[in-house]
């Protein structure tokens, strides 16, 4: 039914009346067009709690929030939001209800598990940030310059929307970057990490930077949904016996690099294989569908 209501909605779409100065979609971008409609009518949502990781994790959403598989979450990644394909392998999605994917003020979760190990966390607070976002600046040059070879349009990291904050007492890490798209606004990436005993749980709110406040908002209830079970948690860990991470929390924020290969040449790889999840709106779509299905001014 979804899928017929969709089909409907861009039908309806190519009767509306178009001034003379507006363009006219081409026959390929009403394909398009018609494409991620009909994959938004067929995502499938879940609610309640969820568990993750094969028991080791759980989600416990709030009426507020819906919650997308694997599959489902790979379909808005790479389908709807224009993605590379390797950004699609993630572990799920949390969504606010109601949400409009289409819509420049909306905002995803991304929830993707990583089997590091134990992650240390005594380098925090001895870690300089300045140095370590100069050095990430540099190496998102050089990332930006291969999505473009691969035709997907730049991004290039500005600062930190949010400096790297860590919650000791709860063992979850937060903060945020600002990048420059093509558009009017910048793009956000707001990083969570949930630090369990055998690994980590990476969260990235993506979005535009308008919704910075709104995200830092809700960002402690999502911290709050998401968390380790018993026997999982960051206190469960066994010296001796379980897995350590090769890096800190440095490399956390780094993305998950190790050290001794050297910061800036890991961090490049890191960027390369998509470890960071950047949203790409589909331009040419938003901007005429605005046009079709949003109020027009009067001739």
């Amino acid at each position: 039914m979804k899928t017929i209501i969709a089909v409907l909605a861009v039908t309806i779409a190519l009767f509306l009346p178009v001034r003379a100065d507006e363009k006219q979609p081409t026959p390929q971008q009403m394909e398009a067009f018609k494409k991620v409609m009909t994959t938004i009518g067929e995502l499938q949502y879940q609610s309640g709690e969820i568990p993750l990781v094969g028991g080791k994790a759980k989600i416990k959403l709030s009426d507020d929030f819906r919650f997308l598989d694997p599959a489902n979450a790979r379909r808005v990644l790479v389908d709807i939001w224009n993605n590379p394909p390797e950004a699609g392998s993630v572990t799920g999605m949390i969504v606010p209800k109601g949400i409009n994917f289409l819509d420049e003020n909306g905002w995803a979760a991304i929830i993707q598990w990583k089997d590091e190990g134990y992650v240390k966390d005594s380098d925090f607070e001895g870690t300089d940030f300045d140095k370590m976002l100069a050095q990430l600046k540099e190496a998102s040059e050089e990332a930006s310059r291969q999505r473009v070879s691969r035709g997907f349009p730049p991004m290039l990291l500005t600062g930190w929307a949010t400096p790297p904050h860590y919650d000791k007492a709860n063992h979850k890490l937060y903060w945020a970057k600002s990048y420059k798209v093509n558009g009017p606004d910048q793009q956000l990436n707001y990083d969570i990490r949930v630090l369990g005993r055998a690994g980590f749980l990476e969260i990235s709110i993506l979005s535009e930077m308008s919704q910075l406040h709104d995200i830092e908002a809700k960002a402690p209830t999502i911290l709050g949904m998401v968390d380790f079970t018993d026997g999982n948690r960051y206190a469960d860990f066994k010296a001796g016996t379980d897995k350590v991470a090769a890096y800190g929390i440095a490399g956390l924020i780094a993305g998950g690099v190790l050290a001794k290969a050297g910061f800036f040449k890991a961090l490049w790889i890191g960027l390369l294989a998509a470890k960071k999840l950047v949203v790409v709106a589909v331009v040419a779509i938003g901007a005429w569908m605005k046009k079709l299905l949003g109020g027009r001014k009067a001739a």
